[in-house]
């Protein structure tokens, strides 16, 4: 089954509300950065929750989100557009850290509980607009939340989920985002802070085999929302050989003749999908022409 976002208004339109199964976008993120469990759930749930925040953004506008934390992982970095194809990477693929205390992935002490999160977004004008918060959680949906309330002023709670199998394959991704709207009557919002308390992790609701529309049934409760839309959502690298070209065309004509001397070409390799370019010996010259 194709991965797919679901977005749904709950409550008289007062709720809005998301949830996306994302473990196929998730699978292939972990297969091209060969990342293992630390990296793979916290590279999954940054790759989640920015989807979540691109689903609202144009077609072909495009939102970044970088998560430079203190932990071993290094910086995170997920891009997403308006057709909910996302691509990422994490610097340090290959961190093993203890489980935590609940025996769980211990994606706090790999991001960090200190650093900074920040989102830009770019909608076609001059400028991008972007907006920073400090990490207060490195659990990532907390630090989603936080952005929310601070940067963007809409009060949301999320969940992001990865379970990551004894092989470092990934078993189940995905994630739900409830987000209050202006006027939302204050009994409405009680009701669900208290049923949002009594949700299991996402991975269990689709390990269970759950349905994006079943996890939002079970927030909102049945004949309480609306489905506006289910659409695809995929892991998508516009990297290409041209665009490289043209990176290596930006840079002085005196690194690219050392790349011809001591090697007789260059291999560029894309951080968000880690596809390799190779460029001949003529291919630089051509450049320096």
């Amino acid at each position: 089954m194709t991965d797919s976002l679901l977005r749904a208004l709950a409550f008289d339109d007062q709720i809005r509300v998301m949830a996306i199964d994302a473990t196929d976008t998730v699978r292939e993120a972990q297969e091209r950065h060969d990342t293992w469990a630390n990296a793979s759930a916290a590279l999954g749930r940054t790759l989640i929750g920015t989807l979540f925040l691109a689903a609202t953004i144009g077609e072909d506008d495009l939102l970044t989100v970088r998560i430079a934390g203190n932990g071993p992982l290094g910086q995170i970095l997920a891009t997403a557009n308006g057709k909910h194809e996302v691509k990422g990477y994490v610097v340090k693929p290959h961190v093993e850290l203890p489980l935590n205390e609940q025996g769980k992935i211990d994606v706090r002490g790999a991001v960090g509980t200190e650093g900074t999160f920040t989102v830009t977004k770019n909608l076609g004008m001059a400028q991008p607009f972007s907006g920073q918060v400090p990490i207060v959680s490195g659990e990532i949906a907390e630090d989603f939340t936080y952005y929310l309330a601070q940067s963007e002023q809409i009060p949301s709670a999320m969940g992001l989920g990865v379970l990551v199998d004894k092989d470092e394959s990934i078993k189940q991704a995905g994630g739900w985002m409830v987000q209050v709207l202006p006027g939302a009557d204050d009994h409405v919002i009680d009701a669900l802070e208290q049923q949002i308390q009594t949700l299991p992790p996402v991975t269990t609701m689709l390990n269970a085999g759950m349905t994006t529309e079943d996890i939002v049934d079970a927030i909102a409760g049945p004949d309480h929302y609306r489905v506006l839309a289910e659409e695809p959502v995929a892991f998508h690298c516009d990297c290409s050989k041209e665009r490289f070209r043209n990176g290596l065309a930006s840079i002085q004509p005196e690194e690219i003749e050392a790349m011809i001397a001591e090697d007789h070409g260059a291999e560029v390799i894309c951080q968000f999908c880690g596809k390799k370019y190779h460029f001949s010996e003529d291919e630089l010259k051509a450049i320096i022409a």
